[in-house]
């Protein structure tokens, strides 16, 4: 196994693959040296001498400047090194993207919904309008376990603590991404629990349901019954009985949306898991699927790239404004834009935020972008989408679940257990991981690094998105974790 990798001709630095030594000789490409400090696995390694305010360069584009002279065969990180980025651009458009190839028809095992969309499950969920019936929610959902067979794939409830108490964005965000959850293709039968007196009650949720199958849907506001519990278990029971019987059936994959998102990111997530992924989403692109790439503040410093691949102007000034609208919002609240890697984050080798955004939108592979989405609005246009939501896993993810996605790809280079309210697949970055991890791991693309091939690898994830698709469980679904979260910006009164 090679110690180093440069990503890209361009490059002044190199990653170790491995954990290397002060002393160690090292060679990668025209370059041969001797290290002069410790360098971990993951991080950053000088290729050659970079003068103070010197620009260091990584996949082919500068991730920040060099805060003093630094020798070959230097550690580079965050002691040494300072982000470029600072506050709204103005961008210009060079479109540039090419034509992907159409690929050989696929298909999955799904649901078909009356909407002409397809779900890769059949579950029966519990959606409360306000933090305050989430107890009784988690009790439904206890009790109600006694319904899943037969089409009746899981009955889960999504407790969290909107609904009440909130204000403009906040409030609109609340019932918004309810909304889009009650309908989302997933779902065979939900039960929208209210208490009553809530300021996003059933009525203000089902107003943006739009045109929704009224046959898979109850309602249910606990202050207008005497005893909730009981009512609420016949709805259950009723909404179970219809789905008892539905079967899969053979669908294509253009009907596929699938999410994008990564966290717990470490040095090989942009080398090796957000690669793969990227590669996925042309596959499914080139099927005819959707696919969604949100984390807007993790764009930072890589969106010019995306602005590139915008198929057309009006879609390059929506990304635009996408960028620049999320930096205003930091800006707004007093917040530097540029202080996003986490500790983990820089605990893995990443040192500034271009030089996670570069690795982030690997994700989105090559495919021209078709569409820009605001923060609750549903997919529309198939093929790549961007999304408006912050990086936080779970706000982001859930953010992708109610735009349509019917499950989530999750890039990870330290691992994390969580899932959002779809099936949410967990890619590692590194083989490590994969083999400590094995309860929270379903894909493993540290295999790039071991001798696979990226093309190799992008088709075993898309062999994987249609197995589970149709049916196979994830290692989050198989814990039975489930969570919801919604982007929260404002007052609560």
């Amino acid at each position: 196994m090679a110690e180093l990798l440069r990503i890209t001709s361009r490059d002044n630095v190199a990653v170790a693959l491995t954990a290397l030594s002060a002393g160690t000789k090292v060679t990668v490409d025209e370059f041969s040296f001797t290290l002069v400090s410790d360098v971990p696995a993951g991080h950053k390694v000088a290729l050659c001498d970079i003068p103070k305010d010197g620009h260091v360069i990584k996949y082919g584009f500068p991730i920040g400047y060099a805060k003093e002279n630094i020798n070959q065969g230097s550690h580079i990180h965050v002691h040494n090194l300072h982000t470029l980025l600072s506050g709204e651009l103005e961008y210009d458009y060079h479109p540039t993207f090419p034509t992907l190839d159409a690929a050989e028809p696929a298909t999955f095992m799904g649901y078909p919904r009356h909407d002409g969309k397809v779900g890769v499950r059949n579950e029966l969920w519990i959606l409360p309008t306000v933090g305050c019936v989430n107890d009784i929610a988690k009790a439904l959902e206890r009790e109600a376990q006694s319904l899943v067979g037969g089409g009746v794939e899981n009955v889960y409830a999504f407790p969290h603590p909107y609904g009440c108490s909130q204000m403009g964005d906040d409030q609109d965000n609340t019932r918004q991404i309810l909304a889009d959850l009650a309908t989302h293709p997933n779902v065979g039968g939900v039960l929208v629990l209210g208490l009553g007196c809530e300021n996003s009650g059933v009525s203000f949720i089902e107003e943006r349901m739009g045109n929704y199958d009224q046959s898979r849907v109850r309602f249910l506001v606990c202050q207008q019954v005497e005893d909730e519990f009981s009512e609420a278990m016949k709805l259950l029971a009723e909404l179970a009985d219809r789905m008892r019987n539905e079967a899969r059936v053979p669908c294509p994959a253009s009907k596929l949306v699938i999410g994008l998102k990564c966290g717990g990111s470490d040095g090989f997530s942009g080398i090796t898991a957000n690669p793969v992924i990227g590669g996925l989403s042309d596959l499914l692109v080139a099927q005819g699927g959707t696919t969604i790439l949100t984390e807007v503040p993790e764009m930072f410093g890589a969106e010019t790239i995306l602005m590139d691949r915008c198929e057309t102007e009006d879609m390059f000034n929506k990304t635009v404004s996408l960028i620049n609208d999320f930096k205003r919002y930091f800006e707004e609240h007093h917040q530097t834009i540029y202080e996003n890697p986490s500790p983990g984050n820089k605990a893995g080798g990443i040192s500034t935020l271009e030089d996670k955004a570069l690795g982030c939108t690997q994700k989105s592979g090559f495919a021209p972008v078709k569409d820009v989405l605001a923060y609750g609005e549903k997919v529309k246009t198939s093929g790549l989408n961007l999304l408006s939501a912050p990086g936080n896993d779970l706000v982001a993810a859930t953010a992708l679940a109610a735009s349509g996605a019917q499950f989530v790809l999750f890039s990870t280079g330290r691992g994390t257990p969580f899932a959002c309210p779809v099936p949410t697949v967990k890619i590692s970055s590194n083989s490590r991981l994969a083999g400590f991890k094995h309860g929270w791991i379903d894909f493993n693309a540290g295999e790039l690094l071991d001798g696979k091939t990226l093309p190799e690898l992008s088709q075993d994830l898309m062999d994987l998105v249609l197995a589970t698709a149709s049916g196979s469980k994830v290692c989050s679904e198989k814990h039975g974790f489930h969570d919801l979260a919604i982007f929260k910006t404002g007052v609560t009164l």
